[in-house]
């Protein structure tokens, strides 16, 4: 009788730990980066192809996460309001016509922030628990 107690017990506890498990991600520029802050819309028309410049007016370098990382879906799901797959589906649909080249995707956070940091015009995002010095957060995503 007490392990049926048990069990929704484990299974709440089980929840919680996943969803603090969901990493919070950090949208990332170079530090010498006058840009300050952005909001989700800026950094969504970047990502979406709408716009490719930051706000300062330069072209943004923009880098993408592999497919198969969660803090990709995390950051197009909070950032954009769209799945990684419908991100996929509107790139295609731009790079088709010719109005637009998507994010390149690098292999790891410690890939974008290395390519942040040497590019004056990068924007990529990381997992927030992998920001240092090198880079400069400009809006998180929770």
């Amino acid at each position: 009788m007490q392990f049926n107690m048990i069990k929704p017990l484990i299974g709440a506890a089980l929840f919680a730990a996943a969803v603090a498990a969901q990493a919070q991600v950090a949208v990332v520029v170079n530090p010498k980066s006058p840009v300050a802050n952005m909001s989700a819309d800026q950094v969504a028309s970047i990502f979406l192809g709408k716009s490719n410049q930051l706000p300062n007016g330069s072209a943004a370098q923009a880098v993408d996460l592999p497919e198969s990382a969660a803090a990709r879906e995390q950051f197009y799901s909070k950032a954009t309001g769209k799945s990684s797959a419908q991100v996929k589906a509107a790139w295609s649909r731009l790079v088709f016509s010719g109005k637009g080249t998507p994010p390149k995707e690098l292999g790891s956070s410690a890939d974008v922030k290395k390519f942040v940091a040497a590019n004056a015009d990068a924007i990529g995002y990381i997992e927030k628990s992998a920001v240092d010095g090198s880079v400069k957060v400009v809006l998180s995503v929770e």
